[in-house]
């Protein structure tokens, strides 16, 4: 017997209630609930929100990150290769109190955002039907380089993962919504690196939009991966657990085609010895009714910690090899082999 009811949400309706709590928690397959910041009745400084784009290939991979958490801003990149000498390069510039400054969307479907802190200057266009990401980064990991990017995403598939969770706190929520295997064109230049991105190698883009008030000490698990099957079909997944009160739905989910297909309860079989995680080492995910049965191979372990006690985010989000297999609501079986994808542990206390 699962935990989780899956409650599904299929018209719009407002997110929050009038205390400031989600109005009734659960999934959809499009972006019903409606967001608004004037909602919300926590202090601004505990509002949270973001908009992180991973565009990659089998070979490589870009991350895009603009978000405010209220106390502080944040503009991130970080660059993945995957090839015979695998390597990775993550850097931040952080701004004080934006408090909504930022002006992100209350909406993924459309809308733009343009922010420039420290070296970093990054515009996400959305118009509703294409999203153009392009910018600049001055002194990229203190290189004295600067990076430039410029990728169109489209093909915006036609469902998604969205889900609406509460905490087990007043005035607490996680709004979040996950889309995979957009079609991705353009290029990253940075040094001697000049990565491109269009239907020759199969890039594909993934945007996790996200709005809310969390709890102080959370970790959490997450899973994403996007691709180009071998028959031609593209198909991705969103894996995850661990965050605010999951008894009205889980946020696992399988996408073929355009077309989500839900999941019940996903396990991430991170290797660990007396307590401690070994990231680097292989991985499974196993379901609780074998739709979704997989190994992982870790590639690279992206971890970038900030540890100053009262505050910190300590992340592993580790890309790697995808193999096994997944199964459709209509029983039709889906088989992957070494496919690029990622899976993270996060502790943060912020």
């Amino acid at each position: 017997m699962s935990e989780f009811r899956q409650h599904e949400i299929t018209a719009p309706q407002r997110l929050l209630d009038s205390n400031g709590n989600i109005a009734e928690p659960g999934f959809a397959k499009k972006l019903f609930w409606e967001y608004s910041r004037n909602d919300i009745k926590a202090p601004k400084f505990r509002i949270k929100e973001w908009d992180y784009y991973y565009i990659g290939t089998q070979d490589y991979g870009l991350c895009l990150t603009i978000s405010d958490s209220g106390y502080v801003s944040c503009l991130s990149i970080s660059l993945m290769g995957f090839g015979s000498n695998p390597f990775q390069m993550n850097d931040s510039e952080i701004g004080a109190l934006p408090l909504g400054k930022l002006n992100l969307p209350n909406t993924s479907v459309r809308g733009d955002i343009k922010a420039k802190v420290g070296t970093a200057d990054m515009t996400f266009e959305n118009d509703g039907t294409k999203r153009h990401l392009y910018g600049t980064y001055d002194n990229f990991c203190n290189s004295k380089k600067t990076l430039t990017f410029d990728v169109v995403l489209t093909e915006i598939p036609e469902e998604s993962m969205v889900i609406a969770t509460p905490f087990d706190k007043d005035k607490h929520f996680y709004y979040n919504q996950k889309i995979n295997c957009m079609k991705a064109e353009g290029w990253m230049k940075f040094d001697d690196l000049n990565w491109t991105f269009g239907e020759e190698n199969k890039a594909l883009g993934t945007l996790d939009w996200g709005r809310g008030v969390w709890t102080y000490d959370n970790t959490w698990y997450w899973g994403s991966g996007q691709m180009v099957l071998d028959d031609g079909n593209v198909f991705g997944y969103n894996i995850g657990y661990g965050f605010g009160n999951t008894s009205a739905a889980s946020e696992n989910m399988l996408f073929y085609n355009g077309k989500s297909h839900k999941l019940d309860q996903i396990k991430f079989n991170i290797p660990n010895r007396n307590g401690e995680y070994f990231y680097t080492e292989p991985w499974t995910f196993t379901s609780n009714d074998g739709r979704f049965e997989m190994t992982f191979k870790p590639v690279i372990d992206r971890e970038a910690p900030l540890d100053l006690k009262v505050i910190a985010m300590l992340p592993h989000q580790v890309f790697g090899l995808l193999s096994g297999k997944a199964v459709l609501d209509d029983g039709t079986v889906i088989e992957v082999k070494d496919k690029m994808v990622f899976a993270e542990r996060v502790h943060n206390k912020w």
